[in-house]
């Protein structure tokens, strides 16, 4: 399993999906947060606070994660190096958890500078205002959960297919759905009072560890969800 983590994660440096991935997330962050006027900017809701980006980050990542684990799979599928990759020794699960933690590095290093976040925003608060460490810190563990959900989604994706576009569309569609379909399901009433669809969802959840409280129903729900996608994906490369 070590080996194919090394192997991921030095294929992803050794290209530009690494320094691109890492790139688009803090470009784009940076300018809704810090340049674009609008809900997002940090100067313009006049408060200490990086609620503006954990709000943002999750629609973000929904498209940034599946580029990067759409070739985990499809790309061995499509060379026809999968069947030799299955004959090492290592268990089928080894070989999903190798692609995985190297998908998983790969953005939790793009997410690492968004710590000076923290230390600019901390310091334009004046005498009467300080940032919520509390639920910073609650967020951020919040959106590293969130992560390993859609990196998760995103490496069972592409196991579907072997082409990496169609992976792409699919790990883009599950993780929205996941994140925002319940939670919009829940604001209808065609079918009944589905209030308790919310919780269902990702984003439910999400919310709830952002606000400083660590809940257990909140870390089981994400481990859940990401370890059931990891063995949907050991039984698709099981059948094939």
């Amino acid at each position: 399993m070590i080996a194919i983590l090394k192997k991921e994660i030095s294929t992803f440096f050794a290209s530009p999906i690494a320094y691109l991935v890492i790139g688009l997330f803090l470009l784009l962050n940076g300018l809704f947060l810090w340049v674009f006027k609008g809900n997002f900017n940090v100067f313009d809701n006049g408060i200490v606070s990086l609620s503006s980006f954990f709000l943002l980050a999750p629609w973000i990542l929904i498209f940034l994660i599946p580029a990067v684990t759409m070739r985990s799979f499809s790309d061995e599928k499509k060379q026809g190096t999968l069947e030799l990759l299955v004959t090492k020794p290592i268990t089928h699960f080894q070989i999903v958890l190798g692609k995985y933690f190297g998908a998983l590095s790969l953005i939790v290093i793009a997410l690492i500078p968004t710590i000076l976040y923290v230390y600019t925003v901390s310091q334009l608060g004046n005498s009467g205002q300080a940032l919520d460490l509390g639920s910073t810190i609650g967020s951020y563990f919040g959106l590293l959960f969130l992560v390993a959900a859609y990196t998760a989604i995103g490496i069972f994706s592409s196991a579907l297919s072997d082409n990496q576009i169609v992976a792409f569309i699919i790990s883009v569609f599950i993780c929205f759905f996941l994140y925002f379909g319940f939670e919009g399901l829940s604001n209808y009433d065609v079918f009944g009072d589905l209030v308790y669809m919310e919780n269902l969802g990702m984003s439910a959840h999400y919310k709830s560890m952002s606000r400083g409280v660590i809940d257990t129903r909140d870390l089981i729900y994400f481990l859940s969800v990401t370890f059931a996608f990891l063995f949907f994906t050991k039984l698709k490369i099981q059948k094939h």
